[in-house]
C-alpha cells in the first residue's frame, strides 16, 4: 500500500473475537480502522444489520463518509453461526438458510461490490485497493449436519474471493480469503462446549484451537503486506485438521 497517505480500512463484525484483533492489529500498524458492529462503540464504530441490504448500503456510505472519501481496505468479517437441524420446519430451515447466506456471503458480496466499484472509479497505484475475505475450513471440509448454510455461505465466499481477484488483478485490486478452522472465540467456544470439546480437539494435530491474533496477524498480512502476486490466495489457518 502507498505510505505518504493514511490508508482506511473498514472491518465488519470488529467489535469482538476475531474481527477485533484484527482491527487492532490493522491499528497498530498506523491503518486507520472503521470498526462495524450490531452496535455502535465509539466514533470510529457503526452499527448496522448484515441481515439488511439497506443496512449493509448504509455502512459502506457511512465508512465512506468517515474515511474523507475512500475506503481502501475491506475486510469481510462478520457472520453468524447458528444451528438449524434438517428436522425443523420447512419454513423455519428455509429462514435459517436464508439469514445465514445473507449475512454470511450475500452482505459480503454487496460490499465487495461496493468497493471493487469505488476502487475501478478511483484507483490510487500501485495497489487501488485490499479485500480480504474471512472464509473458514467449513468451506473446503464442510461442516455438522446442522450448519449446511454454513458451510455453503462460506464456500461461496471463497469461490466470490478468487472471481475477483482474477476479474481485477490488472486494475491494482488484490483480493484474499482466508480460511479459519476453530478459533478461541465466542461463536466459535459455544459451539465446541456443545459438541464435547475435547473429542473436537482431538481431530486438531496442532492439539488446540488458534487465538484471534492468529487469525489477525494474517489478515493484517493481506491488508497491508502481501506482495500483488499473491492475489486470489487462501490461506488456511487450522492446526492441520484440514489440509489441502
Amino acid at each position: 500500500m502507498e505510505t505518504h497517505r493514511t490508508i482506511t480500512a473498514l472491518v465488519t463484525g470488529s467489535t469482538r473475537g476475531i474481527g477485533l484483533a484484527i482491527a487492532e492489529a490493522l491499528e497498530a500498524r498506523g491503518i486507520h480502522v472503521i470498526r462495524h458492529g450490531t452496535r455502535a462503540e465509539g466514533p470510529s464504530s457503526i452499527a448496522a444489520d448484515l441481515a439488511d441490504p439497506a443496512e449493509t448500503a448504509r455502512l459502506w456510505d457511512e465508512a465512506r463518509e468517515k474515511a474523507g472519501g475512500r475506503i481502501d481496505v475491506l475486510v469481510n468479517n462478520a457472520g453468524v453461526f447458528e444451528a438449524s437441524p434438517i428436522d425443523n420446519t420447512d419454513a423455519y430451515w428455509l429462514a435459517e438458510w436464508e439469514r445465514c447466506l445473507r449475512v454470511n456471503l450475500t452482505s459480503a458480496a454487496q460490499l465487495s461490490r461496493l468497493a471493487v466499484r469505488q476502487w475501478l472509479a478511483d484507483p490510487v497505484r500501485p495497489v487501488a485497493g485490499r479485500l480480504v475475505n474471512i472464509a473458514s475450513r467449513a468451506a473446503y471440509r464442510g461442516d455438522s449436519p446442522d450448519h449446511w448454510h454454513y458451510a455453503a455461505a462460506k464456500a461461496g465466499e471463497v469461490a466470490m474471493t478468487k472471481t475477483i481477484a482474477r476479474a481485477y488483478a490488472n486494475q491494482g485490486i488484490l483480493a484474499f480469503a482466508i480460511c479459519p478452522g476453530f478459533t478461541d472465540s465466542a461463536m466459535a467456544g459455544d459451539y465446541l462446549a456443545s459438541r464435547g470439546g475435547p473429542g473436537l480437539l482431538a481431530d486438531i494435530p496442532l492439539g488446540r484451537v488458534a487465538e484471534p491474533a492468529e487469525i489477525a496477524a494474517i489478515a493484517a498480512f493481506c491488508s497491508a503486506d502481501a506482495p500483488p502476486s499473491m492475489t486470489g490466495a487462501v490461506l488456511d489457518a487450522n492446526g492441520a485438521s484440514y489440509v489441502r
